[in-house]
């Protein structure tokens, strides 16, 4: 199962496109609304406007050998500790051996932009993200069906 905090996410139509390829199901998850899909691979969560709902739903449900994409760093850390493969829509593998650096440099950002040290801004997405990420999603598809065979134990 593919998981996308799709509030804001860029590849959304990267992403239905590379895991139709792969036979894997995707579940959209966002606080407002979303453009229905015929295809009955994907599946849109709607939840409330509630602070963190939708990166609480998607923490609940995603486990090991899923695949989650977010750019939301604690959302990350918090599938990386359930066995979730997780990607940021720029392609940036989120996993045990980085989690920890990505949360304290995430926090001390905060800190600086709260201090007015920083202003904060983010690059704008390019093509080149967009590349990076295709490359990224497909290679955890392939490891995710790997992980989860079709009608076989991993």
């Amino acid at each position: 199962m593919i998981y996308v905090d799709a509030d804001a996410c860029p590849v959304k139509p990267e992403i239905l496109k590379v895991a139709e390829r792969h036979g894997i199901e995707v579940t959209l998850v966002a606080n407002s609304g979303l453009r229905p899909s015929r295809d009955p691979m994907v599946k849109n969560i709607i939840v409330s406007n509630a602070f963190d709902a939708a990166d609480n739903w998607i923490a609940e449900h995603a486990g090991s050998g899923d695949i989650v994409v977010t750019a939301d760093v604690p959302l990350a850390g918090r599938c990386v500790a359930s066995g979730a493969l997780v990607t940021g829509p720029t392609g940036r593998i989120f996993d045990n051996t980085n989690i920890g650096m990505v949360t304290a440099m995430r926090d001390l950002g905060a800190h600086l932009r709260e201090t007015g040290e920083s202003k904060g801004y983010n690059a704008a997405f390019s093509p080149r993200d967009r590349s990076a990420f295709l490359e990224t999603f497909d290679r955890l598809c392939r490891r995710a069906k790997a992980h989860n065979p079709p009608g076989g134990q991993p």
